[in-house]
This record gives C-alpha cells, sequence and structure tokens, in this order.
C-alpha cells in the first residue's frame, strides 16, 4: 500500500543541510526572526526554554528533538527573565566551531545540536501547510543517532555529501513526524493518517490516484455516510477531500512534468484526467499556466 507520508517528504525535495552545536550557561537568550526555511534542534545535554511565534511555551530537555517544518520567529533562552541577542538566520554556510550564548567558559547548562535545510518543491507551501507547524518529540533515540549522523556528514567534506545528506533529511523528517501523536497533532496529513476511518480513505487516494473518485466511495472506504465523511475530513486534515485530492494530483503532475520524461497526454493519464485537455484546464486553473509551458520552463 502506498504510504502518504513519505511521498510528501519525497515530494518537498528537502536538500542542503547546515548544522551547528550551540550552547548556554548562566543568564542567556536569542531571538530568531521568521526564516520560512525547516528548521531541526536535537538537545544534546541540560535544559532550555522554547516559545515559537503561534505556539505554546515549552521546555527542552535532554534527548528532545524539535521540528519547525516553515520556521515562524522564536526565541530559545535560558529560565531567568533575559533581553534576547536578535540574530537573523542566513543560509550560509554554518560555522564549525560551537556557538556560545550567556556565560562564556565553564560547563554549559544546555548544548544543542541546530539546524536547517530546504525544500526545493514548488508544491513545498501546499506539501508543508499538511504537516503540524512545531513538532515536538521526547526520548526517541532513533532521532538522537539520525541527528548525530546529520550533525557528523554536514561537518565534512565527504564524497557523496550531498546524497547522503538528502537521504539522512528524509529519514529524519519521516521519524520525526511518525514520532508526533497524531490526536495531539493540528488539522494535516499527520492527524488524518491517525484517524482509523479516514487513513483507508488517504491511502486508496495516494495508491489509485487514477481513478474517478467521488465522495461517495471514499467515504465507503471510510465506512461513513458522505455527510459524516466530508465533515470529518475536512475537519482533521484541514481541506475538503476533492480539494485534498486535487492538491495531491496537481502537486505529482508539477513533479511528473518537471522531470520531462512524459508528454503531457501521459502525465495527465498517470493522475486521473481522461484526457489531456481537461487536464491542462485544470491544470492552468491551478497553477496559473498550461502544463508544456510549465514542462519547458523546468
Amino acid at each position: 500500500m502506498t504510504d502518504p507520508l513519505s511521498e510528501v517528504i519525497a515530494l518537498l525535495q528537502p536538500r542542503t543541510v547546515f548544522s551547528k552545536r550551540i550552547s548556554g550557561a548562566g543568564r542567556w537568550g536569542v531571538r530568531y526572526s521568521d526564516f520560512g526555511q525547516p528548521s531541526f534542534c536535537a538537545v544534546l545535554e541540560g535544559h532550555c526554554r522554547l516559545a515559537v511565534d503561534g505556539q505554546r511555551v515549552i521546555t527542552l530537555d535532554t534527548g528532545d528533538f524539535v521540528l519547525l517544518p516553515a520556521t515562524p520567529g522564536f526565541t530559545m533562552s535560558s529560565f531567568e527573565p533575559v533581553k534576547p541577542e536578535h540574530i537573523v538566520p542566513e543560509v550560509s554556510t554554518a560555522p564549525r566551531e560551537e556557538a556560545r550564548h550567556g556565560t562564556r567558559g565553564g560547563r554549559p547548562d544546555v548544548r544543542l545540536l541546530g539546524g536547517y535545510f530546504v525544500f526545493d518543491s514548488p508544491d513545498a507551501a501546499l506539501l508543508v501547510s499538511l504537516l503540524p507547524a512545531l513538532v515536538h518529540v521526547r526520548g526517541v533515540e532513533r532521532l538522537s543517532v539520525l541527528v548525530r549522523l546529520v550533525g557528523e556528514e554536514a561537518k565534512e567534506q565527504r564524497s557523496g555529501r550531498e546524497l547522503v545528506l538528502t537521504r539522512l533529511v528524509e529519514v529524519l523528517l519521516i521519524e520525526a513526524l511518525r514520532s508526533t501523536s497524531g490526536d495531539d497533532a493540528p488539522p494535516g496529513l499527520l492527524r488524518g493518517l491517525a484517524d482509523a476511518r479516514l487513513a483507508p480513505a488517504i491511502r486508496q487516494m495516494h495508491a489509485r490516484l487514477t481513478r474517478a473518485w467521488t465522495v461517495a466511495q471514499l467515504a465507503k472506504t471510510a465506512a461513513l455516510s458522505r455527510s459524516a465523511f466530508f465533515e470529518r475530513f475536512s475537519r482533521t486534515v484541514g481541506l475538503p477531500p476533492m480539494e485534498y485530492l486535487l492538491a495531491w494530483r496537481m502537486a505529482v503532475a508539477r513533479d511528473l512534468l518537471r522531470r520531462q520524461e512524459l508528454g503531457v497526454a501521459e502525465v495527465a493519464e498517470r493522475v486521473g484526467y481522461g484526457s489531456a485537455s481537461t487536464f491542462s484546464t485544470a491544470f492552468s486553473r491551478h497553477v496559473g499556466q498550461p502544463p508544456g509551458r510549465y514542462a519547458r520552463a523546468g
């Protein structure tokens, strides 16, 4: 059976990792402005405070992992009141030495590995909207191992580095997201996949993209009435079922067109359209340009 979460991560096309070690001691605080790109942080030892814009303040402890798929502004600090130092994140090579905040020298109160990467997909905004704004995972050993491997690989200039980092980040993303409790997640794909009724319908949409699905057919897969399925899907995933299906079809179509391995008619067939003209009309309306021009521009 198709795994929708893996498909979303693959289509996001994560690449290029920058990571650095950060430590803090005494009274300290740093404020990062809205970044937009995905970022992560793992607590190697100690604890600190994290306040992400629009989210409740959380305490980070040893072994915790945080993923911000779109990285809004946030403040990281000790537990004492402090005016944070403002940092503007730049997409540039990360410093090799550890960044120290607060009291210089001596044993730190907290040590972190922080990093960020980019999503190459032009559909990143759509796909990220299906994920939680903040993922906070406690004590998952597999994540700690992956974070350590990412940190080591990002630091070295070995052959195959970019490919290894890309694969590691894909695994890191999937591991972090599937470690998140679906019931606690905000509306989106994770919460939909955690719903025993909706998950089969979502998996069927992904697995049989060529089928001319109706809400009634999907509701039957979920063993719900049409109206109950529509309401539950919209509330849980954050999009009505047919809008989700259309958005997914267009994301897959854009990916196929960018590769320039298939003609428009073949792409149309792969994403469930009976004719190239029907597909072209839907694609133009959704993307803002005809599929042929989109493919040539890619």
